[in-house]
């Protein structure tokens, strides 16, 4: 743990202001996802536009994640908190304001950089300035403000949209964003202290640069590739990629202070952590994504209607989160890990049943079932990703490890629902929506029986290690 300039104090209103500032960018990722039917009538959306205005802030959020938690370490994390909640509320407005999909789209990349340069700020506040039961407690609230954010982004965005309050409609889900933004700026400079480290690393600015490229290609890949028929261009892209993720690996290897340090990826726990975050993660933002769509402009459900649909999922998932550290303790990261994707798994393919047998009488109660069992999957495996990731990482990584980790696992969000949408609107142009959500589905069930797979291949290879390792 970093050394800071003068002792911390932080006190109950400092920690609700920081946990405000946490939950309000998560609340994004899925506030958005039941406005989308409303966004498409009003500008005219596609479906590939918006997948993009679901993405692009995932991928700016996972591009500037890194150096933002660098630049708090240098100049002060409380002066970056307050930076980026302010940059997070212009960008809100932007979006609000918004008259067509550029617009927007441009709005939603500087909220992704105003989230990234706050929320890294929080969780190293509360680690500097936090110690004993209290601190326990704070960091348990803090892992479970994911499950919080994902019930209120889902019921408030609905609401807000079907309220249509002053006329808004879509506009308000991201205009509720400024009273609130405008409270931490006033807030933070009274009760959260300021902190930094004594000796901040460097910036990494190449490889965010290259990074940004490497997940720009990809994402346009993706997102237009199945829908246009995978032109030339759209095939070159990957392979672009691919190129300069060599030249990022050779960058890092010089860099005295590098944005995904190379020595990490020697380390099994670390390399299998990341493929984590990308199957994981990548199919979980897909997931919301093509549902949300369906609900709404395949069933043609209201956005509270769609929001309500999602309780049952965020409320166990939130139930379960509080859990998953004694159900790790019992059973191992690794069996925790195979026991939620044991659960999600059967939760998807019922999910599918669900809507090839009941389309198109489909109500909030008949998804119930299936995505109850989906939420309690997903919240033991996200217990187990940075238990099973930083079990080998030293602790003079621990730092470096969370932010490659983090940095993975908004990357993954953000292409999600570009690949799975794509997928979507590709069986959409030839089908039905249930064919759509259905094809969706089955490959989340391919990637997680993958999964799986290399679950069972690293718990052998854990143990096998430590059987040589007590030889």
């Amino acid at each position: 743990m970093a050394k800071t300039l003068t002792q911390p104090v932080l006190a109950w209103p400092g920690i609700l202001v920081l946990l405000a500032g946490q939950l309000l960018p998560l609340v994004d990722f899925s506030i958005i996802n039941v406005a989308l039917s409303a966004i498409s009538r009003d500008l005219g959306a596609s479906h590939t536009e918006l997948e993009l205005v679901v993405a692009v802030y995932g991928i700016a959020f996972a591009v500037s994640l890194a150096l933002g938690g660098r630049l708090g370490d240098r100049l002060g994390r409380r002066r970056l908190f307050i930076w980026g909640a302010a940059l997070f509320g212009l960008a809100s407005l932007l979006c609000g304001l918004a008259v067509n999909v550029p617009m927007l789209l441009a709005a939603r990349v500087l909220q992704g950089m105003g989230a990234a340069l706050a929320v890294p700020q929080i969780l190293a506040t509360l680690h500097v300035s936090l110690k004993g039961e209290t601190h326990s407690k704070v960091i348990g609230a803090y892992g479970s403000v994911g499950g919080v954010a994902f019930i209120i982004g889902q019921v408030l965005g609905g609401l807000l949209v079907s309220w249509n309050i002053a006329g808004l409609g879509w506009r308000s889900v991201f205009l509720i964003n400024l009273p609130i933004c405008l409270a931490i700026l006033w807030a933070a400079p009274r009760w959260v202290p300021q902190t930094r480290s004594d000796h901040a690393p460097g910036l990494d600015l190449k490889g965010a640069g290259l990074l940004a490229l490497i997940l720009s290609c990809l994402l346009l890949a993706m997102s237009l590739g199945p829908v246009l028929g995978w032109p030339l261009w759209a095939k070159v892209l990957p392979l672009v990629a691919v190129l300069l993720g060599w030249a990022l690996w050779q960058v890092e290897k010089r860099q005295p202070f590098p944005l995904l340090p190379p020595r990490l990826f020697a380390l099994v726990s670390m390399r299998f952590g990341l493929l984590l975050a990308l199957l994981f993660f990548g199919s979980w933002g897909g997931f919301m994504f093509v549902l949300a769509l369906t609900l709404q402009a395949g069933l043609g459900m209201s956005p509270a209607l769609s929001g309500e649909s999602f309780i049952a999922l965020g409320l166990v998932f939130f139930l379960v989160a509080l859990n998953s550290a004694r159900v790790n303790r019992r059973l191992g990261p690794v069996r925790t890990l195979v026991l939620g994707h044991g659960i999600q798994i059967p939760g998807l393919a019922l999910l599918i049943a669900t809507f090839q047998s009941q389309w198109p009488a489909i109500s909030v109660w008949s998804l119930v079932p299936a995505t109850a069992l989906v939420g309690a999957g997903q919240a033991l495996i996200v217990g187990c990703f940075y238990r099973i990731s930083l079990a080998d990482v030293p602790h003079s990584d621990a730092g470096a490890g969370s932010a490659m980790l983090s940095t993975m696992q908004q990357s993954a969000l953000g292409l999600g629902p570009a690949l799975f949408g794509g997928v979507f609107a590709w069986r959409l142009s030839a089908g039905s929506y249930p064919a759509a959500l259905s094809l969706a589905l089955e490959l989340e069930i391919g990637a997680m029986v993958l999964l799986v797979l290399c679950a069972c291949h690293y718990g052998l290879k854990v143990r096998r290690s430590a059987r040589l390792a007590a030889g």
